[in-house]
């Protein structure tokens, strides 16, 4: 299909993609607890500001805030029934916030948060539907990609793609997080993901969120050994500390970001941004780094 950001990537470009939704909201007002996508339906105004820091700070790629807008993740937020409209106000919300530039939007999916049967409640056909529900939506109101993220279910993962490629012919995104090191809590590792999807059809493997910047280096090493595809790296400002409030604290600098970048792309990654505790700062850094290389 003839898509820009497939061409932009084509390129060979470095792009930069955007940071942390849910913890960048907790700064600004979003209760501990309370999914971003209630604040989406409730506060538009501080989605739209967020993603308008992202692209002044120099991102070339935002997500929309639908990381829980599946049916079975929204049933959970005091949102059932309601996941036409809130995917298509996310993606409102973006369109408005890229207008005038080129920057792209990416949809998110992200994890259910249920283990499919027999592990746990979920039928692999609640799963696909929940999906290609989503990506369908998504993908009408106007996403340029399809990200599905912070996977760690090779089951779920192979679910996904299959429910997206059925309703959307958009570029997709498919990434990991590796929350136990080099494994996923499921205990999947880089190369296990890379040989399962390989072929599948997904544009670009991902890694996002983490625990360290030195593990998802790691996983950035031996997903780029693993592969060919394009990969979208988005890895947390470290793992956070908790304050005197119980507030969580990151501790990776936006200046410690910048000056890791250099290294990420010598192993491999195509698309760089921040996962949980990155902020436009953290971005502002990454682009900076990106477009002096």
């Amino acid at each position: 299909m003839d898509s820009k950001f497939l061409q932009a990537l084509e390129s060979g470009r470095t792009l930069v993609l955007d940071g942390a939704t849910g913890t960048n909201l907790q700064q600004r007002g979003l209760t501990r607890g309370t999914p971003a996508e209630v604040w989406l339906m409730e506060h538009p105004e501080h989605i739209l500001a967020l993603e308008k820091d992202f692209i002044a700070a120099g991102s070339d790629v935002i997500l929309t805030c639908t990381f829980g807008g599946t049916s079975i993740r929204l049933a959970h937020s005091g949102l059932d029934g309601r996941v036409e409209e809130v995917n298509r106000r996310a993606v409102e919300i973006a369109r408005q916030a890229v207008s005038a530039t080129d920057v792209f939007v990416g949809g998110s999916m992200g994890p259910t948060g249920q283990l499919i049967q027999p592990l746990g409640p979920l039928s692999e056909a609640d799963v696909n539907a929940a999906y290609s529900e989503q990506a369908r939506i998504l993908t009408a109101a106007g996403v340029d990609l399809l990200v599905i993220e912070t996977q760690y279910d090779l089951t779920e993962a192979k679910v996904a793609v299959q429910a997206a490629r059925s309703v959307s012919s958009l570029p997709l995104v498919v990434s990991f997080s590796y929350d136990r090191g080099v494994r996923t809590m499921m205990g999947v590792r880089p190369t296990q993901m890379a040989n399962e999807l390989a072929e599948l059809p997904v544009d670009i493997l991902g890694i996002n969120c983490g625990r360290s910047l030195d593990e998802n280096l790691k996983v950035l090493i031996e997903l780029r050994a693993a592969t060919q595809k394009p990969i979208w790296f988005k890895p947390n400002a470290g793992m956070p500390r908790l304050d005197d409030g119980g507030n969580p604290i990151y501790d990776v600098s936006p200046e410690q970001m910048g000056a890791n970048v250099p290294g990420w792309i010598a192993e491999g990654a195509r698309l760089i941004g921040g996962c949980c505790g990155t902020s436009p700062a953290h971005l502002a850094a990454i682009a900076k780094a990106v477009k002096n290389i």
